[in-house]
């Protein structure tokens, strides 16, 4: 299957830290990599290298086939990356709508097809009830489907999310993973960190283990949850 993502021995030094080290992977068309490791392990940082946010010091970064090593993060976003990102920083005094209409107004100049596209992608994360609604009031989990719509807006092909779970009850969780599924149903290919196993198991294709900046381990998640190395880095040995 044809790659619409691929990083080809990624490195990123700060200084004299070495935060990723020779990190080389594939996501294919409608996939799902999902990319684990401990709290410092650099899985925000190859994030942020992948999108441009960080430039890096070695390898490259091809999408579709194209190589995105040089590109800034704001062409990459509009050539269809999106991200979502940790720590959700949505502007409160404004409704759902407008916060979801910023992003749109990359491929839409025009205020009705901003719109158009950012009801589209308030229906998406069944959003659309609150879009009038302020910011301010939403919940965790509608923090997070605010967040992954504003992702969406910027009709990504490649979606990378940030821990877009953490923090959710069993149902909101439930509800996050048939919806990231859909995602790829709908031609999206998904890169996610997630600590949260049950999210990492049930959706992920292939999943990477990151450990001091390092790969250990690859590979189809129930394979890589058993790995030895895995275990002692990042599961623990209970």
């Amino acid at each position: 299957m044809r790659a619409a993502l691929k990083a080809e021995n990624v490195t990123v030094r700060f200084g004299g830290v070495v935060a990723v080290d020779n990190v080389s992977f594939e996501l294919p068309e409608q996939g799902i990599l999902g990319l684990i490791g401990p709290n410092g392990a650099g899985k925000t940082t190859l994030f942020n290298a992948a999108t441009g946010f960080v430039p890096l010091s070695d390898g490259k970064v091809w999408f579709h086939g194209s190589d995105f090593t040089h590109k800034p993060a704001y062409e990459r976003a509009r050539l269809g990356m999106g991200r979502t990102f940790q720590i959700e920083r949505p502007f409160a005094e404004l409704t759902v709508l407008e916060n979801v209409l910023i992003p749109a107004f990359l491929h839409h100049p025009g205020r009705r097809a901003a719109e158009q596209a950012a009801l589209k992608a308030l229906r998406t994360v069944d959003l659309a009830d609150r879009a009038h609604q302020p910011a301010a009031d939403l919940n965790l989990a509608r923090l997070r489907r605010l967040e992954l719509a504003k992702a969406l807006a910027v009709e990504p092909k490649v979606l990378f999310l940030d821990e877009i779970m953490a923090g959710l009850n069993p149902p909101a969780l439930a509800e996050m993973i048939e919806l990231v599924r859909g995602l790829t149903r709908n031609g999206i290919s998904v890169l996610m960190v997630e600590h949260i196993m049950e999210a990492i198991i049930r959706l992920s294709d292939h999943v990477l283990v990151l450990a001091n900046g390092s790969l250990i381990a690859q590979g189809p998640p129930q394979r890589v949850i058993a790995d030895e190395r895995v275990v002692e880095a990042y599961l623990g040995a209970d």
